[in-house]
């Protein structure tokens, strides 16, 4: 299956106009010989084999993604091809991404915890070549080249090709597969350095999944710009985040306000353990005012709020110097060339180099992107003096923890079950986590439904398993709009009430 770039062409766009910087971006592999890697997850005790090692200097790194390279084309993969895997977060993670930029290859990975019916769903989209399905996948594609490791440079890659697809939940449930280029990455990274003032001493703690654009931007092109260090983590513990950031001088953070929150309300909270942290960079809902001032004297260091997508990856955050109001009250500002405007309806319309080149879908493409290359992003907005402030959504996506949950997915699966008639979802308000799945159910007269039926429904159909509700409401009916509709606002009301 052949990706390609299908957006609009920005047609007024400076960065466009012939010898603009945005032309001279290399490949992905080329534009810095990084990061240096710790892998947060093992013991400095354990035996270094060619990809897991508690500590991989840049140099090592590059050397081990050669030797990954190598094995992605004997197991013949060429230039274009997709590359799809399902691997938690580890230092191997980063160097899969780099090994099929090397070779000119296209990164497509899962998230570690996608249940089968989306892994399904997402690799129908791309067509790969090769599925690595966990460690022990990507060890052997390992062994198969240690005899001919592919340098750097060695393949001629084209910086306007694809380099990425990521899959994302979007409003309806089946994944959007989110095309990237070279450039469009690349410019990203750069830009972000900038923005943040990110330099060599730094060191990023990364638990965010790097199948997420957020973990692949900040945990692996960011800091290969910069010449930091990424610490990588598998699986989140607030406790063994405190004690990464104390051990490894964590001086920058990124994620949604459930990482920050469960850190500072852990047990072992001290703010002598995290006075290397300088910068959190944090999205998502519920990054309210009261949680960046709270967060902010907790850890003693500057909380940013930023704004961005799959699509387009943080288009809008603070700046040093900026006013303290606006950087806590707002999503913050442009970053970079990047355009905003709003739209039909409040709708937030951007465009700018960082934009994907649109979806695996062309429908898809058609659907998300105007005749001028404008990207609709599905979010309401306002836009004061440059001032970008996200104030809702088009459609009804519950956001967990930083996870993109169609409400209409978990609906269906809902509504699939004998016992139940009709279901609507909504997002519960939570402190920890921005919003949980509340369900509201009508089942059937005599039947039996609740908390623990749905969530063994959702296991069994292999629903990845934070979509499942959790709070199940019967009731007898549905509040309705004038025209006939579930009434989703008052429900998100009740939902919130606890009633």
């Amino acid at each position: 299956m052949s990706l390609r770039p299908t957006r609009p062409a920005a047609k007024a766009a400076e960065y466009l106009r012939p010898g603009a910087a945005w032309h001279d971006l290399p490949p992905l592999d080329l534009l810095a010989d990084g990061p240096a890697l710790v892998d947060g997850t093992i013991a400095a005790t354990t035996p270094s084999t060619t990809l897991r090692a508690h500590r991989l200097t840049a140099g090592a790194a590059s050397a081990a993604t050669g030797v990954l390279a190598a094995g992605l084309l004997d197991a013949g993969v060429r230039p274009g091809d997709v590359v799809t895997w399902r691997v938690p977060n580890e230092p191997s993670v980063v160097l899969l991404y780099r090994a099929c930029w090397r070779i000119g290859a296209v990164a497509a990975p899962v998230h570690h915890r996608a249940g089968a019916a989306e892994v399904d769903a997402a690799l129908a989209q791309v067509g790969p070549v090769v599925f690595l399905d966990g460690a022990a996948d990507v060890g052997r594609i390992a062994a198969a080249g240690q005899g001919s490791p592919v340098p750097r440079g060695a393949i001629d890659v084209d910086p306007s090709s694809v380099a990425v697809v990521q899959f994302t939940a979007g409003s309806t449930g089946r994944p959007k597969a989110v095309i990237h280029t070279h450039r469009t990455l690349g410019y990203k990274a750069r830009s972000m350095v900038r923005v943040h003032g990110l330099g060599s001493s730094d060191v990023v703690l990364m638990p965010a999944p790097m199948a997420h654009v957020s973990g692949l931007l900040n945990g692996l092109l960011v800091p290969a710009v910069a010449g930091m260090t990424t610490v990588t983590m598998s699986t989140w513990d607030p406790g063994r985040a405190l004690s990464l950031v104390e051990s490894e001088r964590v001086s920058f953070m990124v994620g949604p306000q459930t990482f920050f929150i469960g850190m500072r309300d852990d047990a072992g909270f001290d703010p002598a353990r995290v006075a290397s942290l300088r910068l959190l960079s944090c999205g998502g809902a519920g990054v309210t005012p009261a949680f960046v001032e709270s967060t902010a004297a907790a850890f003693d260091c500057t909380v940013k709020r930023t704004y961005g997508s799959t699509e387009a990856p943080t288009v809008t955050t603070s700046y040093q110097g900026d006013p303290m109001a606006r950087a806590r009250d707002t999503d913050g500002r442009a970053t970079g060339a990047v355009e905003l405007q709003i739209g039909d309806g409040g709708e937030l319309w951007l465009r700018g180099p960082e934009v994907c080149q649109g979806y695996a879908s062309d429908q898809d493409t058609r659907s998300r992107f105007t005749d001028y290359g404008w990207l609709r992003t599905g979010d309401l907005a306002t836009l004061e003096d440059g001032w970008l402030t996200i104030t809702g959504r088009l459609n009804d996506v519950i956001i967990r923890g930083g996870e993109n949950i169609a409400a209409g997915e978990v609906e269906a699966v809902l509504e699939a079950h004998p016992a139940v008639q009709q279901a609507v979802a909504v997002g519960r308000p939570d402190d920890r986590l921005g919003e949980r799945v509340c369900a509201f159910v009508v089942i059937t007269p005599g039947a039996s439904f609740g908390l623990d039926e749905a969530r063994a429904w959702f296991e069994a159909r292999g629903v990845t398993r934070f979509k499942w509700p959790e709070r199940i409401e019967v009731v007898p009916d549905f509040p309705l709009l004038p025209a006939g509709k579930p009434d989703r606002a008052r429900l998100r009301d009740l939902a919130s009430s606890g009633r």
